[in-house]
């Protein structure tokens, strides 16, 4: 079962690459949405998956002899809460530079970067403070 899993995990990150390389920002935010969610299985595929014995410690037993590790899990878990206020937050940023911009083309929105000294548009020479003896 876990080259299936494995196997999927190598799928979402190509997805996630293909997508976080488009010009469009929207697409951007579901390439971040699923890395993480490539992340989570990566975490899950990492716990032992093939125990299906629940995470119980028998009367008079002192540990568990074979069982799903619960730590994977709680890393998943917040893993998901913190990929959730990533996308609401990075959703939110988009949001307010198409209102401000009027398009979701990322190549398009240099038009909010300064312009330099140089007219070449790209970022200003940064400034030389004279120096005092």
């Amino acid at each position: 079962m876990e080259p299936a899993f494995a196997l999927a995990f190598g799928v979402l990150v190509a997805v996630a690459a293909y997508l976080i390389l488009s010009r469009n920002v929207l697409r951007v935010v579901l390439g971040l949405l699923v890395l993480s969610n490539a992340a989570n299985l990566s975490l899950f595929i990492a716990g032992r998956m093939e125990s299906a014995t629940p995470p119980l410690v028998p009367a008079g037993e002192a540990t568990i002899a074979v069982s799903a590790n619960p730590l994977p899990q709680a890393l998943i878990l917040t893993a998901i809460v913190i990929s959730f206020s990533l996308a609401a937050f990075t959703i939110a940023l988009f949001e307010a530079a198409n209102r401000r911009l009027g398009t979701v083309d990322s190549d398009e929105m240099r038009v909010a970067e300064p312009a330099s000294d140089n007219g070449e548009g790209g970022p200003k020479a940064p400034r030389r403070v004279p120096e005092t003896a």
